[in-house]
């Protein structure tokens, strides 16, 4: 079954997420290691390894960056409401995509993912929709883990269901430049990602 996982990933290379022209984002949060954290950074319910930091979209590699003390001050906003906006982008940018299904050989869906050349994937973790996107296929909470800022996964919320992935998302997160989480997230619907545990031991 690994084999399918990694089979199933590199056929995405050819087909990624495409978005309409957009103007660059500016209200994203962009999970990322905690040894990134800066004073602007927020720690979601459970995470002891992942911050999201406020960030925007650039043009040039690497395509996003944090913002600095001093050009978040421009904004004129608290974290707390740059958070709530964010949420909002990313609901909006969520709504433009569509992720991929993977099943197994007897057609049951064993996860999704939605993968981009854009560095904005892991940022749709806080988009509130994502849960109500899969309800009907995994039930009303899901996991979800993005080990960069390329792609994130969605299982139904089974250990099972993700076990067997975890050693080739630890190897993603372990060696992508731009890693983003090691960490798995529980997100119900109408609540917010809280962290259940680490594909990475």
């Amino acid at each position: 079954m690994k084999h399918c996982f990694l089979a199933a990933f590199c056929l995405l290379g050819g087909l990624m997420a495409q978005t309409p022209e957009r103007r660059l984002e500016e209200l994203l949060l962009l999970p990322e290691p905690v040894v990134m954290r800066s004073a602007l950074s927020i720690v979601p319910e459970g995470a002891e390894l992942t911050v999201l930091t406020p960030a925007k979209e650039l043009t040039d590699v690497p395509g996003i960056m944090a913002y600095s003390a001093e050009d978040f001050k421009k904004l004129g906003l608290s974290v707390e409401t740059f958070a709530e906006r964010a949420k909002k982008v990313a609901d909006k940018r969520l709504a433009a995509l569509k992720p991929t299904i993977i099943k197994d050989a007897a057609g049951k869906a064993q996860y999704a993912v939605y993968r981009s050349e854009q560095p904005l994937i892991a940022s749709l973790l806080i988009a509130p929709s994502l849960p109500a996107v899969f309800e009907k296929l995994f039930g009303p909470e899901i996991w979800v883990a993005l080990p960069d800022r390329h792609s994130l996964f969605v299982f139904p919320a089974k250990p099972e269901s993700l076990e067997e992935f975890a050693p080739d998302l630890a190897d993603r997160f372990r060696t992508d430049p731009r890693a983003a989480s090691p960490e798995i997230f529980a997100i119900q619907k109408g609540g917010v990602p809280k962290v259940v545990g680490s594909f990475v031991q």
